[in-house]
């Protein structure tokens, strides 16, 4: 029986790479990589792992062939008909501590105002001069779509909305702006999400920071864990292995256990996965956006070789 799975992603990879021959269970190419004359790429679709036999250059996706060196038809193809990745399950809850119930019927609040509207409340003074504060300007308001309720459940808070794919709001964060008792009050909903998903690029870098004002200094592919962690079950993690995506960890300085074992997760998918240095701040929401992006330039990528001898170094 032919795997047409199997077929279309050999056909897809001919058009990347050129002509090929079969040997066992393996394709041989010529390698993008080094261009040597001869067919050393070796490559197992089933498998899904690639590797040069003369730069040894290698990984455990080969989406990641597709990205590099394929045009944006290849890959949408590819994706197309990738198969869904199978990831070992060893957690039963996606999110620790997270009490988890369906969002499929949450809505924003009644009391919700827009920030972005042209028109507002004199009540609006106080968000917009917290948001102000924290150096979040109009044109971030109006891209993240941020509002406040001046009564209600959620009374004297800013509200962050989040959105599926589909367009549904799937989370929101509320934050206090009058200095109330509980600075946070969100809804008692699963995490198991994108945030903003609509808005991601995969294909692009992607920056992992703590919560959503971290995200808007950190810029555009920014997502918030909102405070959890990721498993192997997460949507958010699946989505970052199907499309190989290129991470940026910017997680708070005393969040050294999560970033640590982010990367240990990373690595073992053979994500690149890099480590924006925060010191000197409590967050990435306190730096000046020109400074993370400095930082993010000068971030160091991990393989599982520098990562071990760094947490050595450090015992």
């Amino acid at each position: 029986m032919v795997n047409v799975s199997r077929e279309n992603k050999l056909k897809t990879l001919n058009k990347v790479l050129g002509a090929f021959y079969k040997k066992g269970e393996e394709a041989l190419f010529r390698c993008p990589r080094c261009d040597h004359h001869k067919k050393k790429l070796s490559i197992n679709i089933e498998k899904n792992v690639f590797k040069c036999w003369v730069c040894d250059w290698s990984g455990k996706n080969l989406y990641r062939i597709i990205r590099q060196y394929g045009d944006n038809d290849t890959r949408y193809h590819w994706k197309s008909f990738q198969d869904k990745i199978e990831i070992e399950k060893f957690s039963h809850k996606l999110f620790a501590g997270e009490e988890e119930t369906a969002a499929a019927n949450l809505s924003l609040p009644e009391e919700f105002i827009s920030l972005a509207n042209s028109t507002l409340p004199s009540t609006s003074i106080y968000p917009l001069n917290y948001l102000k504060s924290r150096g979040i300007d109009k044109k971030t308001i109006i891209k993240w779509k941020i509002g406040y309720c001046p009564k209600g459940e959620y009374a004297s808070r800013v509200i962050i909305p989040s959105f599926d794919k589909k367009g549904e709001v799937n989370y929101f964060v509320s934050r206090a702006y009058d200095g109330g008792w509980k600075k946070y009050l969100n809804p008692k909903v699963s995490k198991n999400i994108i945030f903003n998903h609509p808005y991601i690029n995969f294909d692009e870098d992607i920056i992992l920071v703590e919560g959503v004002f971290d995200a808007m200094k950190a810029g555009d592919n920014s997502i918030p864990l909102l405070g959890s962690t990721l498993s192997e079950e997460s949507k958010l993690f699946n989505e970052i292995v199907r499309n190989d995506s290129v991470l940026y960890l910017a997680l708070d300085p005393d969040a050294t256990k999560k970033t640590n074992k982010l990367i240990s997760l990373f690595l073992k998918y053979d994500i690149r996965t890099h480590v924006v240095d925060i010191s000197g701040y409590e967050d990435v929401g306190e730096m000046h956006a020109s400074e993370f992006f400095k930082r993010k330039e000068t971030a160091a990528l991990l393989n599982s070789n520098n990562y071990l001898l760094s947490r050595i170094m450090r015992i």
